[in-house]
């Protein structure tokens, strides 16, 4: 079972705009979802579902705007979020900015696209590529061929029009991976793993079938293959457009592309990554008269990769004043509304170290309450260089018309959440 009704609310929890798909559940009942809610953060236990006799509310938050579906029955819950996330998705391709002003300007096509995006509590077209075939943000124009449905919505392929064309056929490959990384103030990981993404900018013609090879250590245990660096990849999850039964069989992805950009799969891989840039920091406190911070930063990946707008964010106590600061290289600015000092650096070559001091003033009157010690995070890019080793093998590209396409790979490391605590 799915949701009964959903509802668009502003902070306030005035309904801005709301379908009803079943009938099954008052709706008055949604004048108790925004009291609710304020008990439960008062109280600090807030839940992403919360109750009022026998109506259950299921509720995201995205800027300004509660995104709330109600049920009576034992629900499916995980289908509901993701259709809420998904209604997220769908309202920000259509407006840009997804908020109640948004909303409110363009009520008559967020109502046509709640009536696609869902029939009677069940998600159905919700690949916003296809909704913009056929609900437009222009005026509704008379137009006999305007009115009929495109045939993708009840195609075995609703990702995908047919009679695409395109004078060049391309894919573009990007492998982007994530370091999560949290090191202590002793200097030892505590916690790391990589988070990747395989992302798709199709240009190709007509129906093709695509292909993917990677380095995946499954395959090359079942094929017999045991030559080259493998990786072994968890919590895999695809596009829909990912023929699952073939992967599962013989670990195969292959698909029919949505044309255009889109994400093909995300991974992750439990694995112990040494940080790419080590930060050392000696952070002195004198009190009542300044605070000494001395940050080193090493880049400990290969002296051929570069890594790009690098930042190292260092806290400093909230009544702090009078910066003065000596780098290196690069810049570094206090900003004193996150209580921060960001130092930046455009280009940081592998293997090389740089040193950044700031000097800062402490009031004559020390502040009563104790302040926390939040972690150094870092910020950076690293293009043409993956952590994992994962590797794009080979892409297929086979099309009816037999048409020569042209696959382009490119690798970034970026990263994720990186922090390393202080003393």
């Amino acid at each position: 079972m799915s949701a009964s009704a959903v509802f668009v609310l502003d902070l306030k929890g005035k309904v801005l705009i709301c379908r009803n798909y079943k009938g099954e559940v008052d709706m008055a009942e949604i004048d108790h979802f925004l009291p609710l809610l304020m008990q439960q953060e008062e109280e600090g236990l807030i839940c992403p579902v919360l109750s009022h006799g026998n109506t259950h509310f299921m509720w995201i938050k995205h800027s300004n705007l509660y995104l709330v579906a109600t049920t009576n029955k034992n629900s499916n819950a995980s289908l509901v979020y993701t259709f809420l996330y998904k209604l997220v998705e769908v309202f920000t391709e259509y407006f840009k900015e997804l908020e109640e002003e948004s909303i409110q300007d363009n009520f008559v096509v967020v109502y046509e696209l709640l009536d696609e995006l869902m029939d009677f509590g069940f998600p159905q077209t919700t690949d916003s590529k296809i909704l913009q075939e056929y609900i437009t943000q222009e005026g509704a124009k008379l137009e006999v061929a305007k009115s009929k449905v495109p045939t993708t919505v009840t195609n075995a392929v609703s990702w995908r029009s047919e009679g695409i064309k395109y004078k060049k056929n391309e894919v573009f490959i990007d492998v982007i991976e994530s370091i999560n990384v949290l090191v202590n103030a002793n200097g030892s990981v505590m916690s790391s793993d990589i988070v990747g993404s395989i992302k798709l900018k199709t240009m190709l013609s007509g129906m093709p079938e695509l292909r993917l090879g990677l380095n995946d250590r499954v395959l090359f245990a079942l094929t017999g293959r045991d030559k080259g660096k493998t990786v072994a990849m968890e919590d895999v999850k695809f596009h829909q457009c990912v023929r699952l039964s073939r992967f599962e069989s013989d670990r195969t992805i292959s698909f029919i592309p949505p044309d255009g950009e889109s994400e093909l799969m995300s991974y992750r891989i439990n694995t112990h990554v040494k940080p790419l840039i080590w930060i050392e920091s000696v952070i002195e406190k004198f009190s009542h008269s300044r605070v000494e911070i001395m940050v080193k930063a090493k880049g400990q990946f290969k002296k051929q990769s570069v890594a790009n707008n690098v930042e190292v964010r260092v806290p400093v106590p909230s009544d702090a004043d009078s910066p003065k600061f000596k780098t290196s290289t690069g810049h570094a600015k206090y900003v004193p509304e996150k209580n921060l000092v960001v130092w930046t650096i455009k280009s940081f070559p592998g293997g090389k170290e740089f040193l950044m001091r700031a000097h800062f003033g402490l009031p004559s009157v020390e502040n009563d309450e104790m302040e926390g010690k939040p972690p150094i995070t870092v910020k950076f890019e690293i293009p043409y260089f993956t952590v994992s080793g994962i590797q794009v093998r080979y892409m297929k590209i086979i099309e009816k018309s037999g048409y020569q396409a042209l696959p382009w790979v490119r690798y970034i490391t970026q990263s994720g959440d990186y922090q390393l605590r202080t003393n």
